[in-house]
């Protein structure tokens, strides 16, 4: 979407005040299919500096993730223009990858279909 839809943005902004990490999501992003939990941004990027901070060869990277707070040059707190995810896999044909749940960022203007909740993938 070119200009971001409003209702996905309110739904963002709810997440980022709220802490909840429970909201389930699904969206299409440049064709792909991603389904998780929306998380706020600071609970997010803390998880991902966590994963890196274990890795022997990522661990430098952790502290691009470190904590910080959206707010413009009034104090207020500027509208999200990213969803996070975690608990999140993209979906293939009857496959979730990753299987157990990965952590992703999408601009939330290249959203071009959504749906409240987590789609189940199965082979059966």
């Amino acid at each position: 979407m070119s200009n971001p839809d409003e209702l996905l943005v309110a739904l963002s902004t709810a997440v980022e005040k709220g802490g909840s990490n429970q909201m389930s999501l699904t969206v299409v992003v440049g064709g792909a299919v991603i389904t998780g939990r929306l998380a706020p941004e600071a609970v997010w990027r803390e998880r991902v500096a966590e994963v890196l901070k274990d890795s022997d060869r990522l661990g430098p990277f952790a502290d691009v993730f470190a904590r910080r707070e959206r707010a413009n040059h009034s104090g207020r707190t500027e509208a999200p223009t990213h969803l996070h995810f975690h608990l999140a896999r993209i979906l293939q044909g009857t496959l979730g990858i990753p299987e157990t749940g990965g952590m992703y960022r999408v601009a939330i203007k290249d959203v071009s279909a959504w749906s409240i909740g987590d789609l189940i993938h199965s082979n059966q």
